[in-house]
Protein backbone atom coordinates (compact mmCIF):
# COMPACT_ATOMS: atom_id res chain seq x y z
CA UNK A 1 0.00 0.00 0.00
CA UNK A 2 1.18 3.61 -0.78
CA UNK A 3 0.32 6.36 1.33
CA UNK A 4 -0.87 9.92 0.56
CA UNK A 5 -1.15 12.80 2.25
CA UNK A 6 -3.43 15.74 3.25
CA UNK A 7 -2.01 18.72 4.85
CA UNK A 8 -5.41 20.83 6.65
CA UNK A 9 -4.99 24.44 7.18
CA UNK A 10 -7.78 26.71 7.61
CA UNK A 11 -7.57 30.69 7.11
CA UNK A 12 -4.05 29.68 6.37
CA UNK A 13 -3.11 28.22 9.59
CA UNK A 14 -2.00 24.66 9.47
CA UNK A 15 -4.34 22.43 11.20
CA UNK A 16 -2.15 18.94 10.56
CA UNK A 17 -1.27 16.24 8.16
CA UNK A 18 -3.91 13.66 7.46
CA UNK A 19 -1.95 10.02 6.29
CA UNK A 20 -4.08 7.74 4.06
CA UNK A 21 -2.98 4.31 2.87
CA UNK A 22 -4.70 3.75 -0.85
CA UNK A 23 -5.38 -0.11 -1.27
CA UNK A 24 -3.07 -0.87 -4.29
CA UNK A 25 -3.56 -4.69 -3.80
CA UNK A 26 -7.21 -4.73 -3.62
CA UNK A 27 -8.01 -1.36 -5.95
CA UNK A 28 -4.74 -0.64 -8.05
CA UNK A 29 -5.73 1.25 -11.17
CA UNK A 30 -8.31 3.30 -8.68
CA UNK A 31 -5.16 4.31 -6.34
CA UNK A 32 -3.41 5.09 -9.32
CA UNK A 33 -5.59 7.60 -10.61
CA UNK A 34 -5.28 9.28 -6.82
CA UNK A 35 -1.90 8.91 -6.67
CA UNK A 36 -1.01 10.06 -9.93
CA UNK A 37 -3.46 13.24 -9.64
CA UNK A 38 -1.89 14.04 -6.12
CA UNK A 39 1.41 14.12 -7.65
CA UNK A 40 0.70 16.26 -10.88
CA UNK A 41 3.04 13.82 -12.84
CA UNK A 42 0.53 14.45 -15.93
CA UNK A 43 0.58 17.65 -16.02
CA UNK A 44 -2.36 18.37 -14.31
CA UNK A 45 -3.95 17.41 -10.53
CA UNK A 46 -4.24 19.54 -7.03
CA UNK A 47 -0.69 19.29 -5.90
CA UNK A 48 1.68 21.19 -3.91
CA UNK A 49 5.02 19.89 -4.21
CA UNK A 50 6.37 18.48 -0.43
CA UNK A 51 9.71 17.11 0.52
CA UNK A 52 8.45 14.29 2.68
CA UNK A 53 10.51 11.12 0.87
CA UNK A 54 8.67 8.67 2.43
CA UNK A 55 5.18 9.88 1.39
CA UNK A 56 4.76 8.89 -2.13
CA UNK A 57 2.52 12.46 -2.66
CA UNK A 58 2.11 15.78 -2.02
CA UNK A 59 -1.40 17.19 -1.34
CA UNK A 60 -4.95 16.40 -3.22
CA UNK A 61 -7.32 18.60 -1.65
CA UNK A 62 -6.27 21.98 -1.82
CA UNK A 63 -10.13 22.96 -0.25
CA UNK A 64 -12.64 20.53 0.98
CA UNK A 65 -15.86 21.65 -1.57
CA UNK A 66 -18.81 20.03 0.49
CA UNK A 67 -19.59 18.86 3.73
CA UNK A 68 -22.31 16.01 2.44
CA UNK A 69 -25.17 15.68 5.08
CA UNK A 70 -23.03 15.28 7.69
CA UNK A 71 -21.78 11.82 6.36
CA UNK A 72 -18.68 12.74 4.26
CA UNK A 73 -16.13 15.80 3.50
CA UNK A 74 -15.89 15.71 -0.99
CA UNK A 75 -13.12 17.41 -2.85
CA UNK A 76 -11.01 16.96 -6.12
CA UNK A 77 -13.00 19.16 -8.35
CA UNK A 78 -9.91 20.60 -9.89
CA UNK A 79 -11.49 21.84 -13.17
CA UNK A 80 -14.22 23.62 -12.75
CA UNK A 81 -13.94 24.57 -8.64
CA UNK A 82 -17.60 24.19 -8.03
CA UNK A 83 -17.90 20.79 -7.62
CA UNK A 84 -19.33 19.50 -10.68
CA UNK A 85 -15.74 18.98 -12.79
CA UNK A 86 -12.07 17.09 -12.41
CA UNK A 87 -11.15 14.55 -14.79
CA UNK A 88 -9.54 11.51 -14.36
CA UNK A 89 -4.93 10.12 -15.39
CA UNK A 90 -7.69 7.58 -17.80
CA UNK A 91 -9.37 10.11 -19.51
CA UNK A 92 -12.18 12.00 -18.27
CA UNK A 93 -13.97 9.47 -16.36
CA UNK A 94 -13.09 5.75 -15.92
CA UNK A 95 -15.06 2.66 -15.00
CA UNK A 96 -15.25 1.15 -11.08
CA UNK A 97 -12.75 -1.31 -10.45
CA UNK A 98 -14.49 -3.07 -7.83
CA UNK A 99 -16.70 -2.50 -4.72
CA UNK A 100 -14.65 -5.23 -2.36
CA UNK A 101 -13.91 -2.25 0.47
CA UNK A 102 -17.27 -1.31 2.13
CA UNK A 103 -17.68 2.32 3.62
CA UNK A 104 -17.72 0.81 7.53
CA UNK A 105 -16.09 3.97 9.08
CA UNK A 106 -15.24 7.26 9.60
CA UNK A 107 -11.89 8.44 7.64
CA UNK A 108 -12.62 6.38 4.80
CA UNK A 109 -10.92 7.43 1.45
CA UNK A 110 -13.99 6.62 -1.41
CA UNK A 111 -14.13 7.98 -5.68
CA UNK A 112 -17.22 10.52 -5.61
CA UNK A 113 -19.50 9.96 -9.20
CA UNK A 114 -22.15 11.01 -10.42
CA UNK A 115 -23.56 7.47 -11.12
CA UNK A 116 -22.04 3.86 -12.81
CA UNK A 117 -18.66 4.02 -14.14
CA UNK A 118 -18.00 7.89 -13.61
CA UNK A 119 -15.12 8.18 -11.65
CA UNK A 120 -12.94 11.76 -12.42
CA UNK A 121 -10.78 13.10 -9.57
CA UNK A 122 -13.04 13.67 -7.07
CA UNK A 123 -13.43 11.84 -3.54
CA UNK A 124 -14.91 12.06 -0.33
CA UNK A 125 -13.55 11.08 2.68
CA UNK A 126 -16.13 9.62 5.43
CA UNK A 127 -17.39 10.50 8.74
CA UNK A 128 -19.04 8.06 9.86
CA UNK A 129 -20.30 4.69 8.11
CA UNK A 130 -21.97 4.92 5.37
CA UNK A 131 -23.21 1.36 4.05
CA UNK A 132 -25.42 2.68 1.59
CA UNK A 133 -22.95 4.04 -0.41
CA UNK A 134 -20.96 0.30 -0.82
CA UNK A 135 -21.84 -0.79 -4.48
CA UNK A 136 -21.63 2.63 -5.69
CA UNK A 137 -18.68 4.19 -4.45
CA UNK A 138 -14.90 2.68 -5.12
CA UNK A 139 -13.31 2.68 -1.10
Amino acid sequence: MSNVFFDIAAGGSPLGRVVFKLADDVVPKTARNFRELCTGQNGFGIWIPQSHPKLHVSLVAARVSQLLTESRLQGGDFTRHNGTGGKSIYGEKFEDENFALKHTKPGQLSMANAGKNTNGSQFFITTVPCPWLDGAHVV
